[in-house]
């Protein structure tokens, strides 16, 4: 009985073994032909840790066939980490027949950071022209103003090169971008007038160009040049316009300020009259309160009373007489 067992048992390891024999055979035997054997013992492995055998086998296959010998182990390693083996495979067969020099560890680093390894290959042996600035920002020109005040309207296109070795860590077509438009904003900004910029528009590429722009990125700038250059508005005149307006407002604000404090003066100086003007009333109100004191006291006498009263009244008599000469001499 146990004997059986045993045989049963032994069989069904044997099928076991026959099903994974059959099963990797063709990889295997492909593989062998290739000259690139893969053993069964690591395709039987790949398959256990859930590794495509079949993306190993031909990435190995292609790169041998390139003069490019990798271990499956390190394609497999590469596989595991989440990476892309085709693509890396066929950015390292590119660059090999461009005469680039691009290790595998590079390139699987290159793959891991989440850049396109083969693209990059590509983009260093056919350069990559990039519009600045980028339309698809909703941003169609470069917009700048001389020192004369002239707006100048600016689209320029940048050729880069992948520069391998700064893939990685390298800063992106955002950074180029942006740095371009710094410079061409500065370049005409310290022109002392748009029709310089006008006549040359050359030397926009060529200072922008020393300023070593590609510095850090994973690119590297072959040229730049400007597309086309518009005028736009006087942006000078406008700004003076509007200080102008500015100025106007402001003086008017000054001129309606002193209109105000001039109309409160004169308020004051009525009230001060009418104020004088009281002070005189109580003061005249006082003469007769004073006569009184003075008979009191024995001070002013009748007759002195009677005089003065003859006096205020011939005085008002000429006054009168006066007012009906000068009324009749105009008449």
């Amino acid at each position: 009985m146990y004997i059986i067992a045993a045989y049963v048992a032994v069989g069904l390891v044997a099928l076991g073994f026959l099903f994974l024999f059959l099963k990797f055979f063709g990889l295997w035997f492909r593989s062998l032909l290739s000259g690139a054997p893969v053993g069964m013992g690591k395709l039987i492995g790949m398959w256990l840790r859930h590794v495509k055998p079949s993306v190993i086998v031909d990435a190995r296959i292609m790169l041998t066939k390139a003069g490019i010998e990798i271990d499956s182990d390190l394609l497999e390693t590469h596989f595991l980490a989440r990476g892309n083996v085709s693509r890396v495979s066929l950015a390292l067969v590119a660059a090999s027949k461009a005469s680039i020099p691009l290790p595998f560890q590079r390139a699987a680093a290159i793959d891991l950071a989440g850049r396109d390894v083969l693209e990059a290959v590509k983009t260093s042996v056919n350069p990559k022209v990039i519009d600045c600035p980028d339309p698809t920002k909703g941003k169609s020109t470069i917009d700048a103003v001389a020192k004369d005040g002239i707006q100048l309207q600016v689209k320029a296109r940048v050729t880069v090169r992948a520069n391998i070795e700064r893939l990685v860590g390298g800063a992106t077509e955002e950074t180029i971008i942006a740095r371009v438009g710094e410079g061409i904003v500065t370049t005409i900004g310290s022109s002392e007038s748009y029709k310089a910029v006008l006549e040359n528009p050359d030397n926009i590429s060529k200072r922008v160009l020393e300023k070593g722009l590609d510095a850090g990125t994973a690119f590297e700038i072959l040229s730049i040049d400007i597309a086309d250059i518009d005028v736009g508005a006087n942006v000078g005149a406008k700004l003076q316009a509007d200080q102008a307006e500015a100025d106007k407002r402001r003086f008017q604000a000054e001129a309606e300020k002193r209109r105000a404090a001039a109309q409160a003066q004169e308020q004051e100086m009525l009230a001060l009259v009418q104020e004088n003007r009281a002070k005189v009333v109580l003061a005249e109100a006082e003469i007769p309160l004073a006569i009184a004191e003075s008979f009191r006291k024995g001070q002013l006498g009748i007759m002195d009373y009677y005089r003065m009263t003859n006096i205020q009244a011939d005085t008002q008599m000429r006054k009168s007489i006066g007012g009906e000469g000068a009324e009749g001499t105009k008449a």
